[in-house]
């Protein structure tokens, strides 16, 4: 392993990704069966303990991986997610999450784009569906993209017995991040475009709204039309981005949270709360923006969280959004609670 990563150049990298890439494949149907027989159990372990030495010595490896990866491991692998989300550069300080009135919009990295050695758009491709996106994405008015999307995310019957799911997860993966990946790159095309002349910044907050609507529309569409399923697997790809401070973290820590306060129904909130919270009550450690997001989520007023009937809908449950919520946000995220929630 060592030799391996320590390659002039990283040149080793890509062959300790597949390697990597085929152990977490063979591990998935006992992972998502929960057939942890005593050997299985000892390879998870291992494989976990393998993952914090490299958490620990080479984490820029899992920054420049983690697609390719959350691509195999089953999203009931919670805690082994969270170790190689939880990844962030070496040279590189985080803020504390729970600091008082955080802005994180002046962070010096909230601007840079992560680097992303996985090919993300590998599974919209081999569907033919990246020239789909690209043109949606460019001209929206009539199109007719957003209509048979959710069917094409759909597996045939034979493949979904094989997956144990009747989504294609890496295509929801790549189609989530591409997305985001091109609503981002028009953002600051838009801020440079803005900077040019007084004018310009003074249009730019209608253009920048203007033109991240339509990425934001494919997210709000496949939220009201999937399934219980298959909103799940969309929401855990959204929050699979909410990783060290950078602009992929930004924009989608900007969705999951868009989507939770333009919901109009409960159980949309209720899965994204459930996503980023069964997140959060796995061991150490937890990705930046996921405390970020979720320390947001309970302490901005305009997401009435603690208002939400899901939140008290029994003593155990509302004791373990308390206790969650301590522990995110120390004393801020406590008064947050009394005060919102008024226990």
């Amino acid at each position: 392993m060592p030799k391996l990563l320590l390659c002039n150049s990283q040149k080793g990298w890509p062959f300790f990704q597949r390697l990597l890439g085929d152990l977490f494949k063979f591990m998935e149907p006992y992972l998502r069966n929960a057939e942890l027989g005593q050997p299985i159990q000892l390879l998870y372990k291992g494989t976990l303990r393998v993952l914090l030495v490299l958490l620990h010595d080479f984490p820029e490896f899992l920054c420049d991986y983690h697609f390719s990866f959350c691509d195999v491991i089953p999203p009931s692998c919670i805690q082994m997610r969270n170790v190689i989300l939880s990844a962030f550069p070496r040279n590189m300080r985080l803020p504390d999450p729970s600091t008082p009135n955080l802005k994180i919009d002046l962070l010096a990295e909230i601007s840079v784009a992560p680097r992303i050695m996985s090919d993300v758009e590998g599974a919209l491709k081999a569907k033919q569906m990246k020239t789909q996106v690209d043109e949606y994405l460019k001209r929206p008015e009539g199109s007719s993209f957003l209509t048979d999307l959710k069917q094409k995310l759909v597996l045939p019957p034979n493949e979904a017995n094989v997956a144990g799911t009747r989504y294609n997860v890496p295509l929801i993966n790549s189609l989530v991040v591409y997305v985001g990946i091109q609503a981002v790159q028009q953002l600051q095309h838009n801020k440079a475009n803005a900077s040019a002349s007084a004018q310009q910044m003074n249009q730019s907050p209608q253009v920048d709204v203007f033109q991240i609507e339509t990425a934001t529309e494919v997210y709000r569409n496949l939220i009201v039309n999937m399934d219980t399923e298959g909103r799940y697997l969309l929401l855990n790809a959204i929050a699979n981005q909410l990783r060290y401070p950078n602009n992929h973290t930004h924009y989608f820590s900007f969705i999951i949270l868009y989507l939770f306060a333009e919901a109009t129904q409960d159980i949309v909130q209720e899965q994204i709360t459930r996503v980023l919270l069964e997140r959060l009550i796995v061991n150490r450690p937890h990705p930046w923006g996921l405390l970020i997001t979720f320390i947001e989520l309970i302490k901005n007023p305009r997401y009435s969280f603690w208002a939400r009937s899901f939140t008290r809908c029994a003593p155990e449950i509302e004791r373990l959004f308390e206790s969650v919520a301590r522990s995110c946000g120390g004393k801020a995220a406590e008064e947050g609670v009394l005060a919102d929630g008024g226990h």
